[in-house]
């Protein structure tokens, strides 16, 4: 029978039609460098590289936040899912709930279509779930679901891997 399962599980996954796709390299020193440029430039989100994964994108990309940031809002990504590793640094963050004052972002914006593909911004998230998360920590944000950072207690610094299903946000 588990030797049976094993067949049927194997056949039912997707076969490999021809040549495999590259992998991606993306060294330490160019996330560091990333991370610097964009605390000195004060941009919030930079993309590094989106590749086309065999019929869905994946993304990686920096995210730095500030001390002291009460960010007003929560967002919800409507097709991208995200997987936040935090480098250094810590933060509240809120996941699910429901978002306040809900406003589609519109769909030529550059986070639109170079970070994080289609989605709505509020103003806050009522309910969810607040958790502190800092360095070390790995957090998984399927689309769909609300996000936001109330709070940042100190300087916090992470990579995010952008799953792009529906090839929405543009390769890089």
């Amino acid at each position: 029978m588990v030797k049976s399962f094993v067949v049927a599980a194997a056949l039912a996954l997707p076969q490999a039609t021809g040549a495999p796709l590259p992998s991606t390299y993306i060294p330490a020193a160019t996330v560091e460098a990333t991370a610097q440029e964009a605390i000195a430039n004060d941009v919030t989100d930079t993309a590094i590289r989106t590749v086309d994964a065999g019929g869905h994108n994946v993304g990686v990309g920096v995210v730095q936040r500030a001390a002291g940031t009460n960010l007003p809002g929560g967002a919800v990504h409507t097709q991208v899912t995200e997987v936040y590793h935090v480098i250094r640094g810590s933060g509240l963050l809120v996941t699910g709930g429901t978002l306040v004052n809900p406003e589609q972002r519109d769909s030529g914006m550059a986070v639109v279509t170079g970070i994080n593909g289609p989605g709505v911004s509020g103003t806050a998230i009522e309910g969810g779930v607040r958790q502190q998360i800092s360095a070390g920590d790995v957090v998984i944000i399927p689309a769909g679901t609300p996000h936001w950072f109330p709070e940042i207690q100190e300087d916090i610094v992470y990579t995010v891997v952008r799953v792009d299903p529906g090839q929405v946000v543009a390769l890089k």
